[in-house]
C-alpha cells in the first residue's frame, strides 16, 4: 500500500538474525516519531541466516503486535526498492558503535545515490543496547549462555529450539 504524502512513513530494514532487545527499542521508538513503521525482514547473500526468513518474520510479527502503527515485511534484494516499493521516503537505521557509524555513513552515501528522494534518519542505541549485536545473541545462545538480558521471551525460545 503506497503512503500518503501526508503521513510520515518509515522503513526500518535488516536481517533480525535474531532480532533483540536493541531493535525493538529503535522500533519502538521510531513508532512514536512516524505515523507508521514497515520493518522489512531481509536477506544478505553474503551470510548464512542462523533462522529462516520466514522464523524472524513470524517473530517480529509477534513481538511487535501491540504497535498498530508497526508492520513487518520480509523483503529480498535493495533496501532502497524495498522502501521505494512501500511509498516511503524515509529509511530509519539504529546506531551503537563508532564501527556502526562508519559503516551506516557509507550505506546512507550509497543509497542517497541508489534513489536521491530517500533520506536516512538515525537513532542512537540506548546506552543499554549499544554492545548488543545479533552477531553475539547467535554466540551466546549456541554456547547456552543466558540470553534473557538480550532477547524477548519469543526470541530466546525460537534459538533454545534451533539450538536443540
Amino acid at each position: 500500500m503506497p503512503a500518503s504524502h501526508s503521513l510520515r512513513v518509515a522503513v526500518y530494514t535488516g536481517m533480525f538474525d535474531p532480532a533483540h532487545l536493541g531493535h525493538l527499542d529503535i522500533i519502538e521508538r521510531g513508532s512514536r516519531l512516524f505515523d507508521r513503521i514497515v520493518v522489512g525482514v531481509g536477506t544478505n547473500p553474503e551470510k548464512q541466516p542462523f533462522l529462516s526468513l520466514e522464523e524472524r518474520v513470524l517473530l517480529l510479527r509477534k513481538i511487535l503486535k501491540s504497535y498498530k502503527n508497526v508492520e513487518v515485511r520480509p523483503f529480498e534484494g535493495l533496501a532502497v526498492r524495498f522502501v521505494r516499493e512501500i511509498g516511503a521516503r524515509i529509511m530509519l537505521r539504529g546506531l551503537r558503535t563508532l564501527s556502526d557509524h562508519e559503516y551506516e555513513f557509507t550505506m546512507s552515501l550509497t543509497n542517497q545515490a541508489l534513489d536521491s528522494e530517500i533520506e536516512t534518519v538515525f537513532l542512537m542505541a540506548k546506552e543499554t543496547y549499544s554492545h548488543i549485536s545479533s552477531t553475539l545473541i547467535r554466540q551466546i545462545a549456541t554456547f547456552q549462555g543466558d540470553l534473557d538480558k538480550f532477547v524477548p521471551p519469543e526470541v530466546k525460545a525460537a534459538l533454545v529450539k534451533r539450538i536443540g
